[in-house]
């Protein structure tokens, strides 16, 4: 199958899907897009092509964009860790490069106890929150020690001096982070 037969078969198939999934007949969503009911059932089965207007059209019924009917983004299902043994952590990024909302949630897990010497505190715009999942998190924030146990968030803005880590073992958290945090704390 050739690669544009394969975007095809992907669009036909969201289209149908879509529609399934709101629970509307072949009749509903070509009144909502103004085509007739013929028309999109050859559009689904293959029987017809489809023109961009039609494409449009029956997007916009069906509250998708054309670039979610027609992208072919082939994204690992299964997410791997990232090791950053000399930091002592692991992180499971959450979202990808296609998210657009700006932040990034990973799953971290943190070994070591979190520094207290100034050069390793961090400093950058935004705000960072995270909850701990298991184990207990220590967050320096400039001079003050903050200690975050399993079933707990916290928040802070990350104008302040910080660094977390575990404490009294391995800690496991679930962050959201700004692009700047990202950058800070997950890549670093």
């Amino acid at each position: 199958m050739t690669q544009d037969a394969e975007v095809d078969a992907l669009v036909r198939a969201r289209i149908r899907g879509l529609r399934i999934a709101k629970g509307w007949s072949l009749d509903e969503l070509a009144a909502r897009c103004y085509l007739s009911p013929s028309t999109l059932s050859r559009i689904e089965t293959g029987h017809r092509r489809i023109g961009l207007d039609q494409l449009t059209s029956i997007a916009r019924a069906l509250g998708a964009s054309l670039d979610q009917l027609v992208e072919t983004e082939n994204d690992d299902v299964v997410i791997k860790p990232h090791h950053h043994p000399e930091r002592g952590i692991t992180t499971w990024m959450l979202t990808g490069d296609h998210e657009h909302a700006g932040l990034t949630v990973a799953r971290v897990r943190v070994t070591r106890p979190a520094s207290r010497r100034p050069e390793d505190l961090r400093v950058h715009p935004g705000r960072d929150w995270f909850t701990v999942l298991s184990g207990t998190v220590e967050l320096v924030l400039g001079d003050r020690l903050v200690i975050v146990e399993a079933g707990e968030a916290a928040s802070f803005s990350t104008m302040t001096p910080h660094s977390l880590g575990a404490r009294g073992g391995a800690a496991e958290i679930i962050a959201v982070l700004t692009p700047d945090g990202e950058r800070t704390h997950v890549a670093g």
